[in-house]
């Protein structure tokens, strides 16, 4: 399948996780499944906005009283010719007209003199929000300022889309999670990499396995997992060891993506199972399961989040690459102003580059130096 067909497919295939209703101040980083509506107006009441004299009427004024925040108002309305000391967010008492600034007026005693200007320094009841009015549209994320606006606006829950929750595989007899790799075995430089693609799509990686290749054992763990989406690294071609593709044949899997003409990771592949979930399969070589994991894992995991679907970025690209005839090359880039330049070193298995990279650029077939190719973050 060509590589912008994967990932459409990968980002357009499913549809979001159901909505759930979730207190704002748990909900920072999920997306929105309904606007945030404002249930009561900002400002609350009438409130000050500087420190001064609320006064009504022509000036002079008496001074009657003192104000501060926090503080509640007396129900009678200010008299013309009166004011009283306020300090900046405390309630405006009714029929005041302005705050005078303290730099602006002079009082002696308890009568104040001075030049109402063309701003009353009273912020009015609903200046800012305004019952049922938008706070922000359904698909946005929430952050800490949407939840402070909610808040504001009398908001306590919101309804939001729920994260999906992946699982992780790690298949290969030579894989170990830590210590020294013994002869023929590779330290585990991966779980990492689909740990910090899955946050920041919108996901909960919620548990990260070791299998021996073993077609019994994948089965097993595939028929055990209840989450989302199933992540395998490794097990993604068609060596004696790799029985991914057999073990989802035997379970009916519906395939939407059975390899992807790009280079490095061409071995990559989803699948729904009958249940609804999702499997991914992921090449093993870390620097290729990187570049699938962004074509096809984070596009899939941001839809379930209920993040709006978007295009890509591309930029300029320069600099040589080893092309393959039918196949987008995928390389690291350092942003030098208004373009990228390809960084050496793209291999399938060594993260050297990619991590020295701003991003990804995924080159079409028939890239040449100096022409744009979408661009890919780097988690």
């Amino acid at each position: 399948m060509p590589w912008e067909q994967a990932y459409n497919t990968a980002r357009d295939t499913p549809k979001p996780l159901p909505p759930e209703q979730t207190p704002v101040e748990a909900a920072a980083g999920l997306s929105l499944a309904a606007p945030i509506l404002a249930r009561t107006p900002a400002p609350a009441f009438d409130a000050a906005a500087m420190d001064g004299f609320a006064v009504a009427g022509p000036g002079p004024w008496t001074i009657t009283g003192r104000i501060l925040a926090g503080q509640p108002v007396a129900c009678s309305a200010l008299p013309a010719g009166t004011g009283v000391e306020i300090g900046t967010g405390a309630p405006a008492p009714v029929g005041a007209d302005a705050v005078l600034p303290y730099e602006n007026c002079h009082r002696a005693g308890s009568t104040v003199t001075g030049t109402i200007g063309t701003r009353t320094h009273i912020r009015r009841t609903g200046d800012d929000v305004r019952p049922g009015d938008v706070i922000v549209p359904a698909g946005r994320t929430v952050t800490a300022t949407v939840a402070a606006a909610a808040v504001q606006a009398g908001v306590d829950d919101v309804f939001t889309h729920r994260p999906p929750t992946v699982t992780l595989f790690v298949t290969g007899d030579e894989v170990i999670a830590c210590g020294t790799p013994g002869p023929g075995q590779v330290r585990d430089s991966f779980s990492g990499l689909v740990a910090a693609v899955t946050s920041r799509a919108g996901g909960i990686l919620r548990a990260c396995s070791y299998l021996r290749d073993d077609k019994a054992l994948l089965q097993a763990a595939l028929d055990d997992t209840d989450t989302d989406v199933i992540v395998v690294s490794g097990s993604s071609s068609a060596g004696a060891a790799d029985h991914l593709h057999t073990v989802l044949n035997e379970q009916h899997a519906t395939w939407h993506v059975n390899g992807v003409a790009c280079r490095p990771g061409h071995p990559q592949a989803l699948a729904a199972l009958a249940d609804g979930r999702w499997v991914i399969s992921l090449p093993g070589n870390p620097y290729a399961g990187l570049t699938a994991a962004l074509t096809l894992l984070e596009p899939l995991l941001r839809t379930l989040a209920g993040q709006p679907a978007g295009k890509l970025p591309t930029c300029l690209v320069t600099g040589t690459a080893k092309l393959t005839s039918g196949a987008v090359r995928i390389v690291p880039v350092r942003f030098t102003g208004a373009a990228a330049q390809i960084l050496p070193g793209t291999g399938s298995a060594g993260l050297r580059a990619a991590a020295a990279a701003d991003a990804l650029a995924v080159l079409p077939i028939g890239w040449t130096n100096g022409a744009p190719a979408a661009i890919l973050a780097v988690p």
